[in-house]
């Protein structure tokens, strides 16, 4: 979909956890040694490993600030502490994407995403899936006309981590895949 159309300019928008830096340096290491040898996978760029809360699509640009006002609104809630789990081949049936999976044994990563859900929807930006939320981290793509022949990939050596930010980002499709560009953060438990 072309970002100018009648009406205005239009925006791909998502809002995602930011990963901190040792987390996404671990996952960097880890997945320069596992994935090296497997064909048809492009390594997403090392800043745009994230975990997404929620994808809200194309959307009015001038609808940007709103959304980014309605982010904030969850500056009260507690950063989530969350740990690095196994790796998961998504969708399981024909995988387009190698993820790490984040164990979020207190649960507030749902929680978060659940909150951010409903004040995203309530605003007429987002619909939620019908599918259960999985927090997750994608490391890898396939290309568009790669067929993947999954195989076992050991998981990534634990860590844990403070997951403090929420950030709106904007992604702008190119023919040799997305860059994300940073709209608006909010540091969680500061409200």
């Amino acid at each position: 979909m072309p970002e100018k159309r009648a009406g205005g300019e239009r925006a791909r928008l998502f809002v995602a956890l930011e990963l901190p830096a040792q987390a996404r340096d671990a996952l960097v290491r880890w997945r320069s040694t596992v994935l090296e040898g497997i064909a048809g996978l492009r390594l997403l760029p090392d800043d745009h490993l994230h975990v997404t809360l929620c994808f809200l699509g194309w959307l009015p640009a001038s609808q940007i600030e709103a959304i980014a006002g309605t982010c904030r609104e969850l500056s009260s809630l507690d950063p989530p502490t969350v740990s690095l789990g196994e790796a998961r081949w998504l969708p399981p049936r024909r995988p387009r994407v190698l993820a790490v999976e984040l164990d979020d044994g207190q649960g507030r990563v749902s929680v978060l995403q659940a909150e951010l859900s409903g004040l995203l929807e309530s605003g007429g930006w987002y619909e939620p899936e019908r599918r259960p939320y999985l927090a997750h981290v994608t490391v890898a793509r396939a290309g568009r006309r790669e067929r993947l022949k999954p195989s076992p990939v050991p998981a990534p050596p634990p860590l844990s981590f403070i997951a403090p930010r929420l950030t709106l980002f904007r992604s702008r499709l190119s023919p040799g895949g997305a860059r994300y560009e940073a709209l608006s953060g909010v540091s969680l438990g500061e409200g």
